[in-house]
C-alpha cells in the first residue's frame, strides 16, 4: 500500500539514492508532500512507463518537443527527429567526439585533485555537445555558467528563478539560431538538419524548434556531467575494473559497463507523469488526473529485481536496466549519450596510468531534486 511522506522526511535536500533505499523495501508507491503518487518499485516503474494511455507524458506547464506529448504528436515527432539521434548519423561525429576528450584529458593536471563532475564531465559535455550542434566555441562559457545556475535554481524550488534559467537559456539557442537556414544535406551541421525537419509536409514552429534544441542541450549538459561523475567514481573505487579496461575490450562490453554502473547510481532521477483515468496499482487506488513520479533512480536498486543492488553483473541486470527508460518515451539521447559517455571513459584511462579518489577532499552526492555526485575529486596518474 501507499505511504505519505511524514513532516521531517521530505526528499528536498537529501541524497535521494539513499532515501529511496530506506522507503523501496516497505514501500513500493509513497505520496509526497507535493502530491504526487511516487512509484519506486521496479513492476510498477516499468508498468507505468509501458502504458502511455494511462499515463500522459503531458505533465509540465510548459510545452516539451518530443517527450513530453502524448499519441500520435509525440509519435509524429520521434519519427522525424530520432534519424538525427542515429547511430548511423551520429557516426561521423564520433571522431570529433573523441578530439575532444583527448584534448581535455591532455590538458587535465595529474599528480592534483581535479573534479571529475565539475572540471571533466561538464567540460566535455559542452564543447562535445557544442561540436555535434555545430555551435561556435564563444557560447561555451555562457553554457557553462548556466548549468551551474540551472542546478542552483532548481534546488531552490522558486519558481520565478528557474523560470528565468529557462529564459536565459532560451536567448542562448535564439543566438545560435541568428541567421541559420535550413539544410538537410548529409554534410550539414545538426542544427541546420533540425531546421529542416518537416512533419506531414510542415517545418517545425520556431518554439518547438527551442524545445527541442533545449531538451538536447538544457537537459543533456546536466546529464553527462552527472554521469561523469558516476562513471569516474565507479572507476576511482575500483582498481580491477579499471585494470580490466584498459586491457582492451570492446565497444560493446564498455557500453555494458558504463550503464550498470549508471544502475547502481542513476543520476536520472525520474519522470513525471498524469494519469488519464482511475488506476489500480497493486491495490493502491490512483484518481484521475493525478501527478505520478517514475522514479528511474529507485527502480534500479530495486532489491527484488538486482539483489543486492551495488553489485555489478552487466551482463544479467541489462534486461532490467532502466537507466534511459523504457517504452514509447524511452530516452531520444541514449545513443548520443551512450557514445559520449564511451568515449570519454576511453580517452580518460588512455591518457592515465591511474586514477583515484583524492585523499584531502571527500566526494559530495548530489541532492534532491537531481542524483549521482556533485563533486568526485580524483587524482590522475
Amino acid at each position: 500500500m501507499s505511504f505519505h511522506v511524514p513532516d521531517g522526511l521530505v526528499p528536498a535536500g537529501r541524497d535521494l539514492r539513499a532515501y529511496t533505499d530506506e522507503l523501496r523495501p516497505e514501500h513500493a508507491i509513497v505520496r509526497n508532500d507535493r502530491d504526487e503518487w511516487v512509484l519506486l518499485s521496479h513492476n510498477l516503474v516499468r508498468r507505468a512507463a509501458l502504458d502511455a494511455t494511462t499515463f500522459s507524458s503531458t505533465a509540465s506547464r510548459f510545452r516539451q518537443v518530443p517527450n513530453g506529448l502524448d499519441g500520435d504528436e509525440h509519435t509524429g515527432f520521434r519519427d522525424a527527429l530520432d534519424p538525427l539521434l542515429s547511430t548511423e548519423a551520429l557516426a561521423r561525429h564520433v571522431p570529433v567526439f573523441e578530439r575532444v576528450a583527448a584534448e581535455l584529458v591532455a590538458q587535465l593536471p595529474t599528480g592534483a585533485a581535479v573534479d571529475a563532475v565539475g572540471e571533466i564531465g561538464a567540460v566535455f559535455a559542452v564543447r562535445a555537445q557544442s561540436a555535434w550542434l555545430g555551435w561556435p566555441a564563444s557560447v561555451e562559457n555562457r553554457l557553462l555558467a548556466w548549468i551551474g545556475e540551472n542546478y542552483a535554481a532548481t534546488r531552490s524550488g522558486d519558481l520565478a528563478r528557474t523560470r528565468q534559467v529557462a529564459n536565459d537559456f532560451d536567448e542562448i539557442i535564439r543566438t545560435v539560431l541568428a541567421g541559420r537556414s535550413p539544410d538537410a544535406s548529409p554534410d550539414a551541421d545538426v542544427t541546420d538538419q533540425l531546421l529542416a525537419v518537416t512533419i506531414d509536409g510542415a517545418p517545425l514552429a520556431h518554439d518547438d524548434v527551442v524545445s527541442v534544441l533545449r531538451n538536447w542541450t538544457g537537459g543533456d549538459l546536466g546529464s553527462i556531467a552527472l554521469c561523469t561523475g558516476v562513471l569516474v567514481h565507479g572507476l576511482a573505487t575500483a582498481s580491477a575494473l579499471q585494470d580490466r579496461l584498459r586491457s582492451g575490450v570492446s565497444d560493446a562490453e564498455l557500453d555494458a559497463i558504463c550503464d550498470e554502473l549508471l544502475r547502481r547510481d542513476s543520476p536520472f532521477i525520474g519522470n513525471r507523469r498524469v494519469t488519464t483515468c482511475p488506476v489500480d496499482l497493486d491495490g493502491v487506488q490512483i484518481p484521475a488526473g493525478a501527478k505520478v513520479k517514475l522514479h528511474w533512480t529507485s527502480a534500479n536498486r530495486d532489491e527484488d529485481v538486482f539483489g543486492d543492488p551495488d553489485v555489478l553483473d552487466a551482463a544479467g541486470n541489462a534486461p532490467h536496466n532502466l537507466v534511459y527508460g523504457i517504452g514509447k518515451h524511452a530516452c531520444p539521447g541514449r545513443t548520443l549519450a551512450t557514445i559520449e559517455l564511451r568515449t570519454l571513459v576511453r580517452a580518460l584511462l588512455a591518457g592515465t596510468s591511474t586514477l583515484v579518489l583524492d585523499d584531502d577532499a571527500s566526494p559530495v552526492r548530489e541532492v534532491a531534486p537531481v542524483g549521482g555526485w556533485a563533486s568526485v575529486p580524483v587524482v590522475l596518474g
